[in-house]
């Protein structure tokens, strides 16, 4: 085993049985018998280190997304997402609220890798007509709820005791962001209002489908244009 590789199960493992979560460099160093010059060398500082430690912790949560395969409804796995999110979270709560604390300096690579899986599957839901807006809105709003929601139940237990809570949230974030059926239409509304729902799920889909097959009769610059109105009408 190589020594940053020992420093890092060191460090993830004195984070997970803190009280706190936070961890000095001396009883990093202490436990992983290397000196305060080794580790500073590996990891720049301690910064350096937690994100590090939230890194290689997370990775093995990224490593099942990775390799899950795609089914025919990115609907289901979006839901299916955010369960396993949460999952996470209150398997390892000392890591969850480290990797989300405001006092890392930069987001940790597997939160923003994290954010850009999210991202796909909604292009998915959104090239099959599932999306009522843009998919990089719909990536937003879902994961600061799901955030949010998993930060609470790590952070709060005796406030937030309600284990139902996450599918509340899930349920009604994903009722404003996923759409059935874009042709489908409210009974009490009229012709106007209807047509005006509709149009942001439509260029959603229309736009999340030119992404992925950009058509010969356009050029760059047209299908960029394109993009960009598709986009805005999207949000």
């Amino acid at each position: 085993m190589s020594t940053r590789e020992r420093i890092l199960r060191v460090a993830a493992d004195l984070v997970a049985r803190s009280a706190d979560g936070d961890v000095s460099t001396r009883a990093v160093c202490e436990a992983a018998q290397v000196g305060a010059p080794a580790l500073y060398r590996q990891f720049g500082d301690k910064q350096g280190l937690l994100s590090a430690v939230v890194d290689h912790g997370f990775d093995k949560y990224l490593a099942t997304k990775r390799q899950r395969e795609a089914t025919a409804n990115p609907v289901d796995d979006l839901r299916d997402g955010w369960d396993s999110h949460v999952d996470f979270a209150l398997r390892n709560p000392n890591l969850y609220r480290l990797m989300n604390s405001p006092a890392m300096r930069t987001p940790p690579a597997a939160a923003l890798e994290s954010h850009q899986i999210l991202t796909r599957d909604l292009e998915r839901a959104a090239a099959r007509g599932k999306l009522r807006l843009a998919p990089e809105l719909a990536a937003e709003m879902i994961m600061s709820a799901n955030v949010g929601v998993s930060l609470m139940l790590v952070a709060r237990p005796g406030t937030f005791a309600d284990r139902d809570l996450s599918r509340r949230v899930r349920d009604a974030v994903h009722a404003a962001v996923f759409t059935p059926d874009v042709t489908e239409a409210s009974p009490e509304a009229d012709g106007d209002e209807r047509d005006e729902a509709q149009l942001p799920a439509t260029a959603a889909r229309l736009s999340a489908l030119l992404a992925q097959s950009p058509p010969s009769a356009l050029t760059e610059a047209e299908a960029a244009l394109m993009t960009e109105w598709l986009d805005r009408l999207s949000r």
